[in-house]
């Protein structure tokens, strides 16, 4: 059944929660319990039972509860729970549908803490992962095998920037009766996973959607049956390890998702900006917005235009001592930060190849091209970035880039 016509950005605008006394911000629920003036209402809660009912704050709050209908709506989904961490909801999922002695399928290019999760450490609960190029359909499908439970990627991916085809993978699953779990941390609002097809979708909150860099967060997106099991008091992965989101942080994130409509076409065009300059003047740059890039067309396809095509560039500079060299100028000219994390307000950059990506092996990292002189950058918000990119320029010719050969390699 096709779904109706999804805005997120005027869902965003739209959310209407009241504060227990009227406030235009939900009240923040600052318990870690909750009673009952039933014994028999407390005993149906343990059950699933009661709608509105709460029964402790590992389960749900008031205030996780909200971000969670908030984030839902964005994502298209019936339902969401919210997490500690972006790494709490993604093990969470995916620990909730594979079992000892089952398999994944994974994009060979994520996050580097996923990738660890996947390949180190569910090996010692006989879960087996084989990494793929996503891009390369053919090779999803062949790596699928009896006992694959889940195909798991990100939309575009870290910190490679390639793009997921969704709505293709989404039917290799349904084909093998698998589930696809999307990360969509780099784009929120210019993707909808769900929309094609997805069963689940994760955010580390921490990044675009809070946008500040204060606080630590992350959401599953789902059906309801799905979000249900993940809190089951039995044998749900988030109630029974335990990633519960502080209320005061939940309250936090909600205000701040107000804005993120406008934050996100500001990083898209500042990004895009940099990106084309830079490649006009020999740099080399993968951006989805740039006509150079192999999955430009796809993520044209697919995306809400609105938002642009995200605030996440690379450059690369081959050697990891022109990137450091690279980075720490610009951090003396307050271009921004050499730091990890992406989705602030001032541009944060890093080298990913021995920073946030060194979990994956070396030998993986040269087979899938990631270099450890390659420069990931979340761009920010700033108001004048022609300014950013007479500094950025300056500082490459500085390091002596454009007097080699690696521009053209």
């Amino acid at each position: 059944m096709a779904r109706p016509e999804h805005n997120p950005a005027k869902i965003i605008q739209e959310l209407q929660f009241f504060g227990e006394f009227g406030g235009v911000n939900p009240s923040i629920s600052d318990s870690a319990t909750y009673t009952f003036l039933k014994a028999k209402t407390m005993l149906e809660t343990f059950e699933g039972n009661t709608e509105g009912c709460y029964l402790y704050s590992r389960h749900t709050s008031p205030s996780n509860h909200y971000l969670s209908l908030a984030l839902a709506k964005m994502e298209n989904t019936e339902s969401a729970n919210v997490a500690a961490s972006g790494m709490g909801a993604i093990t969470a999922a995916i620990l909730q549908l594979v079992n000892a002695g089952e398999h994944i399928v994974s994009s060979r290019t994520i996050y580097g803490g996923t990738y660890a999760f996947l390949k180190n450490w569910l090996p010692k609960f006989n879960i087996e992962t084989s990494f793929v190029d996503i891009t390369d359909l053919s090779k999803v499908e062949a790596a699928i095998k009896p006992n694959t439970k889940i195909i798991y990627t990100e939309t575009l991916s870290n910190p490679l920037l390639e793009v997921s085809d969704i709505e293709a993978l989404s039917k290799i699953a349904k084909k093998y009766g698998i589930k696809l779990i999307v990360d969509n941390t780099f784009t929120p609002l210019i993707f909808t996973p769900a929309n094609m097809g997805a069963d689940v979708v994760v955010h580390s909150l921490t990044k675009f959607i809070n946008g500040a860099n204060d606080t630590v967060g992350g959401v599953v997106c789902s059906s309801n049956d799905f979000i249900n099991q993940l809190k089951d008091v039995n044998d749900g992965s988030s109630m029974l390890l335990g990633p519960v989101m502080d209320s005061l942080r939940a309250a936090q994130i909600l205000k701040n998702l107000r804005t993120l409509p406008v934050r996100m076409i500001q990083h898209s065009k500042n990004a895009k900006y940099l990106a084309e300059h830079l490649e006009n003047d020999g740099v080399k740059v993968s951006y989805p917005g740039l006509k150079s890039h192999p999955q430009h067309e796809l993520f044209s396809k697919m995306m809400h235009p609105e938002f642009g095509y995200g605030g996440m560039m690379t450059i690369d500079l081959k050697t990891v001592e022109m990137a450091n060299e690279f980075m720490e100028r610009l951090q003396d000219k307050n271009v921004g930060y050499l730091a990890v994390s992406l989705g602030f307000y001032r541009t944060l950059f890093n080298a990913p190849g021995k920073g946030t990506s060194s979990e994956i092996p070396e030998e993986e990292r040269k087979a899938m091209g990631l270099s450890n002189g390659l420069v990931r950058m979340s761009v920010g918000l700033d108001f004048d970035i022609e300014d950013v990119y007479r500094k950025m320029k300056k500082t490459l010719e500085e390091i002596g880039y454009f007097k080699t050969d690696l521009q053209t390699q």
